[in-house]
């Protein structure tokens, strides 16, 4: 009597075969995550240039058309020139824009113009409250 042995091979895989794609996975991984952190930081980067042009184009607009700068950001809201105040992409809160006043002769001092208040540099060196 000839028995015919046959091995059975399990069926799934081997620990050799796991460790291949897990470090493939991993080599993967070092190669997108950085590239992907960077296009974040252009995105808030390129958001916040965005943000201080539309509300620096409100305070222009509220000072043609009523002749004075605006008391405070929250009047360009109240005034309609802007729906909410934006949140500062850097920051993420809407209440840490620093302002800059001007006061005109015979006039209130008002927001003559607006800065990031979010700590630390752009992409390009330049401090962000700069901006």
């Amino acid at each position: 009597m000839v028995m015919n042995e046959r091995r059975t091979r399990s069926k799934g895989f081997t620990l050799i075969e796991l460790l291949i794609v897990l470090a493939i996975v991993g080599t993967l991984l070092t190669i997108a995550v950085p590239s992907y952190f960077a296009s974040l930081d252009n995105a808030k980067e390129t958001a916040l240039r965005q943000s201080l042009s539309v509300m620096r184009t409100a305070i222009d607009h509220y000072k043609g058309d009523l002749g004075r700068y605006p008391e405070s950001l929250q009047t360009l809201v109240e005034a309609k020139y802007l729906r909410s105040l934006p949140a500062d992409p850097i920051t993420g809160a809407p209440d840490q824009w620093t302002v800059e006043t001007a006061a005109d002769p015979g006039q209130p001092s008002g927001v003559k113009d607006v800065h990031s208040g979010a700590p630390g540099n752009a992409k390009d060196g330049t401090p962000y409250a700069s901006w």
